[in-house]
């Protein structure tokens, strides 16, 4: 550690602290994480040396005991603490609005300083943590990191640009790209950027579609990440095509998916021209196809036709339900200023949500039918028929997330809301989208920290089972599973059945009619309530929660714990990143960026008291930004031309350019479909077809090239030009892209995709 000249010999200032605040969390510990008989000059950097430490290693701190000298307001000697020391005290028993998390674990480590003649000496140091600590990638989240110093406060990514998520050379990388992507066409563009993203990201896929005159139909595409988290939450799944956002008006198709903190999670995106079951056959093959061919348990959309033939076709064992949300939405232009009446809404709702069983539903139907003399209405009469889909007296034992919920429903069916408008192109449609996964990426990660940082502080404090909820699920899922204990207080149960260890209960919720027959196996801790939340949810509910309290069970069954509900729901799968070539050793580029960081920026606050001082350092500023400019431009340039040159040769190796498709001028922007309206195919489409009789109707696919392996695409383009009415699949991917569950990867945030984050706009003279 560097030594002021002018402080004491072993005296540590402010800057020296600083500087080894800057190092990559996860150090190993050597001779500056010994910090018995340090010494500083101040209780400001008495804290701040041990917070360096503690960034270092991975830890936040907090202040402790401080002694004073007899008779005086002299401070004789301070403590500081791991934030996990100690343990929370009880809370008042009123509830409170927002409760915080419990993050105390009764850590010793801490350090103290005694004050001698202004000399702060570290005379007490224990090291050692009983808790996991933070990773580098966490650092910023660490609580005593976002105490950030003046000097710093102005520079942004002042841990490091990796925060950023790119360096210099991507920044040149990056306009050189966009140069050429601005050379070409818009659907060439979308091509240019998926093969550029295919070469950052070994598992990104993308799969495109074309017709008779080479005009793009259809592409689906996803990145490494997305085929990670399907592995992980890939059991429910939910299609969406109510919303056009492009210029052209094509149906702009999310796939979606909760996660382990009930949040949204996006699997992959696709643009389709029609809503034909050819086409919709064509994409859940390719997402199918992307995804290691592993269906999805549920599927959930809005309701069309076409979609679900192609559902039966390539998900033949996928359980297809209707989005409630969707239902509701339609039901307003339906029937109207009726959707408004309160009766009216009650039966509906009922019909949806109500009904335990089959007979219930009937009854219940039957009356809204005949009330409001709706029997006529095709609408009514078409949901009818496809009742098994959404009323949950065929589907509450379903497994759907909680994604058939009409809160949940709407977050997720609004998940590309706002994304782009009439105006935006494919291409440009893509990086907001980037954008987008990029954000719920960073919430996930966030809510990731907050679970390993503390449980959630429980109601009941001496329950042993909310105690296990609180340490095995995550925040948001631990308050839904609260709700279902604290409800389970209120109910009543009567015991119909015992017979050895098989007993039956019937369990009223107080206030409501409702009752539910619970049947529990006390060797096996097998139950079973006909409710059915486990099954439709993965939570237990309230009535079996009030058996397992009846028959002093005080730890939830391993079999009623869903592993994707629990902080460890990615847990063993090892770190993905995208492929950056040619980068600096991390930790190397994380010292050297913060360094050339804090030398600047102590070169400016020197600086800013001064007029003259200011222009000068202007002035140097500007003629090192241009030197380096001409030295990079010198060595770099031939590089990243080439780089661009190999992405524009790879956009023309195809045997034709990839045409625009054309635009829907009499279609609006945006649409809210009933379920069960009936859809038009693409006139355009038909027009094509019907120019070109003596070839094939059916779009062909795009012999895309693999930017690593030209001699086989162009074997492709060779078999187009033979064949032009042979479908040719051209779903790419990186080199070696196994076709197994990726079970042992991880979840680290692609770095490169931030770029997209980033408006770089650079004028040279």
């Amino acid at each position: 550690m560097a030594s002021n000249i002018n402080s004491k010999p072993g005296v540590h200032t402010l800057s020296d602290v600083e500087e080894t605040g800057d190092m990559e969390l996860g150090t190993q510990v050597g001779e500056d994480d010994n910090l018995m008989g340090k010494v500083v000059n101040s209780e400001d950097e008495a804290y701040a040396l041990y917070n360096a430490y503690a960034l270092r290693v991975g830890f936040s701190i907090r202040k402790g005991k401080v002694r004073y000298f007899t008779g005086s307001k002299k401070i004789r000697s301070r403590e500081y603490f791991c934030s996990k020391e100690g343990f929370k005290l009880d809370e008042d028993l009123e509830e409170k609005k927002v409760r915080r998390l419990d993050t105390r674990t009764g850590c010793k480590a801490f350090v103290r300083f005694s004050n001698e003649d202004g000399l702060w000496k570290v005379v007490a140091f224990n090291p050692q943590h009983n808790h996991e600590l933070a990773m580098p990638s966490e650092k910023h989240l660490l609580k005593s990191a976002r105490r950030m110093p003046i000097s710093k406060a102005h520079v942004p990514g002042v841990e490091g640009f990796g925060d950023i998520g790119f360096v210099n050379r991507d920044c040149y990388t990056y306009m050189n790209r966009q140069k050429t992507l601005m050379s070409a066409g818009d659907s060439q563009n979308l091509l240019n950027l998926f093969k550029s993203k295919q070469a950052e990201d070994s598992l990104f896929f993308y799969t495109v579609q074309v017709d008779q005159e080479n005009r793009i139909t259809n592409f689906f595409w996803r990145d490494g990440r997305s085929r990670l988290d399907y592995d992980c939450f890939g059991d429910v799944l939910a299609f969406d095509t109510t919303c056009r956002t492009n210029k052209y008006n094509l149906i702009c198709a999310p796939f979606v998916g909760v996660n382990h903190h009930w949040q949204n999670v996006m699997f992959g995106c696709a643009f389709m021209l029609d809503e034909t079951t050819t086409s919709f056959e064509w994409l859940f093959k390719s997402f199918l196809e992307s995804m290691g061919n592993r269906p999805p348990k549920t599927i959930l959309t809005d309701h069309n036709q076409a979609i679900s033939n192609a559902i039966e076709i390539v998900f033949p064992n996928t359980r297809h339900c209707l989005c409630r949300w969707h239902i509701l939405k339609s039901v307003a232009s339906q029937v109207g200023d009726l959707s408004e009446n309160s009766e009216f809404k009650y039966l509906f709702n009922k019909c949806l949500t109500g009904c335990e069983e089959a007979a219930d539903f009937q009854q219940s139907w039957d009356n809204l039918i005949q009330k409001y003399n709706i029997g006529n209405h095709k609408w009514f009469n078409t949901l009818y028929e496809v009742r098994a889909k959404w009323s949950t007296a065929f589907t509450k034992d379903v497994f759907t997330g909680g994604i058939s919920s009409s809160q949940r429903s709407e977050s997720t069916g609004n998940v590309l809301v706002g994304l782009a408008n009439d105006i935006t192109s494919l291409s440009k449609f893509v990086i907001a989208y980037e954008k987008l996964v990029a954000s719920m990426r960073s919430s996930e990660f966030n809510e990731d920290f907050r679970c390993k940082q503390g449980a959630q502080s429980k109601v009941l404090k001496k329950s042993g089972i909310l105690g296990q909820a609180s340490n095995v699920y995550t925040n948001k899922i631990y308050k839904l599973f609260e709700e279902e204990l604290l409800g389970s207080i209120g109910t009543t149960w009567t015991e119909l059945v015992s017979r050895d260890t098989l007993h039956t209960f019937e369990v009223r919720e107080e206030g409501s009619q409702r009752v539910c027959t619970v049947k529990f196996n006390s060797h096996s801790a097998e139950i079973f309530c006909s409710c059915k939340k486990f099954e439709s949810l993965g939570i237990l509910c309230c009535h079996a929660l009030r058996v397992f309290g009846i028959k002093n069970l005080t730890r939830i069954p391993n079999q009623y714990v869903l592993k994707r509900w629990t902080k460890e729901a990615k847990g063993g799968m090892m770190g993905y990143e995208q492929s950056a070539p040619h980068s600096m050793n991390r930790k190397d580029e994380l010292v050297w960026r913060n360094s050339m960081i804090r030398f600047v920026c102590n070169s400016i606050y020197k600086a800013q008291g001064m007029d003259t001082a200011r222009k000068l350092c202007i002035k140097k500023l500007l003629e090192f930004d241009r030197e380096i400019d001409e030295e990079v431009a010198r060595l770099k340039l031939g590089e990243e031309r080439n780089l661009g040159t190999d992405i524009a040769n790879e956009g023309n190796d195809a045997c034709t350019p990839v045409l625009c498709p054309s635009h829907m001028e009499d279609l609006s922007s945006t649409r809210h479909k009933g379920h069960c309206e009936k859809r038009k195919t693409n006139p355009s489409k038909e027009a094509i077809s019907a120019g070109k009789s003596k070839q094939s109707s059916h779009p062909i696919l795009l012999p895309s090239i693999d930017i690593n392996s030209r001699s086989q695409s162009n074997s492709l383009c060779d078999q187009h030009h033979m064949y032009p009415n042979a479908p040719l699949s051209t779903h790419t991917q990186g080199m070696g892209y196994p076709n197994i569950p990726f079970t042992t990867m991880s979840q680290d945030a692609n770095i490169m995709t931030c770029m997209s984050q980033v408006d770089i706009s650079v004028t040279r003279s």
